[in-house]
């Protein structure tokens, strides 16, 4: 008895020093999460659920309710989610798709590599200096259309808009989505796939059946990343077509930049700005559900 209470309350002081050595690593970490994240969400939850900065009253859901009433912000949010709905998809199966592409054997495979991961050298205002040539009313592709008789069309002012900038968003972040799939198809066991060429495996077979399946991660990371960057695009469109695009283009992003900048409405703002958040985490907690329930039977 007395030889095992030394080695107990060791043991005890060394599991207090542990957690204390934890605290201490993890200290610096909680404060700035807390300090520039946690602590300015909840005050933009404070302005969501008050009447005014002045009287500050309770107002529950008022601000919520005149925001979804407000015109503005519908449109807004139905271009986010119509951009998000089809610029996010297309960004994840087209990287996947490049991938793919690279992991086979096709020649001038580096240049093709380069082609594709040279925008994420590129500064945003320089990609919008390009697509402004581009698709300008005198620019590049309007001058190839004429030699096939096709007249100018004012991209950024007509209905074509709402593309050039998803076009914009996947020659942006191809590159790096496609990066993140080759490393996750580097690390699918090379055993499963050469039994499955023994026992005859059509290339189709082996992609859904153990290819996807165990790329179901990178498919979350890359389409959560994706996600965020699409609701993200506010700084291209500005810089392509400035406070007030057309309409095909105005997104959340506008309507809270000329809510605090221009209108200075506090309470509309931090309502946007709640039900955005909301959105997202209730999108990304699908996307756990879906990777969760598809690839359950993959070893990680």
């Amino acid at each position: 008895m007395n030889t095992k209470k030394p080695t107990t309350k060791y043991g005890r002081r060394e599991k207090r020093r542990d957690a204390l050595r934890s605290v201490c690593f993890l200290f610096p970490s909680v404060l700035g999460v807390s300090v520039f994240f946690i602590l300015p969400f909840g005050v933009v939850v404070y302005y969501s659920l008050i009447d005014g900065t002045a009287s500050r009253r309770f107002a529950g859901i008022q601000n919520f309710a005149r925001l979804l009433e407000n015109a503005a912000f519908r449109l807004a949010a139905g271009n986010t989610l119509r951009f998000s709905a089809i610029a996010v998809p297309l960004a994840v199966s087209l990287a996947m798709l490049l991938a793919l592409l690279l992991e086979a054997r096709v020649p001038m495979k580096s240049y093709f590599r380069t082609f594709f991961l040279s925008p994420m050298m590129v500064p945003v205002a320089s990609v919008v200096l390009i697509w402004q040539v581009l698709f300008s009313y005198n620019g590049t592709v309007n001058v190839l259309l004429a030699n096939f008789g096709v007249d100018k069309i004012d991209w950024l002012q007509s209905d074509h808009a709402h593309w050039v900038v998803v076009l914009l968003f996947l020659w942006k972040n191809l590159g790096y989505n496609m990066i993140l799939f080759m490393a996750g198809l580097a690390n699918i066991p090379k055993e499963l796939l050469e039994v499955a060429d023994v026992e005859g495996a059509t290339e189709t077979y082996k992609f859904f059946a153990i290819k996807l399946r165990y790329l179901s991660p990178t498919v979350l990371f890359v389409t959560i990343l994706s996600l965020i960057n699409s609701f993200k695009v506010f700084r291209e469109v500005y810089l392509l077509a400035g406070n007030y695009p057309y309409q095909s283009l105005y997104t959340l992003q506008h309507f809270m930049n000329n809510m605090f900048g221009i209108a200075m409405d506090y309470q509309k703002l931090s309502a946007a700005a709640v039900i955005m958040a909301i959105a997202m985490v209730i999108l990304i907690a699908i996307l756990f559900a879906v990777e969760d329930w598809f690839g359950k039977d993959v070893e990680g």
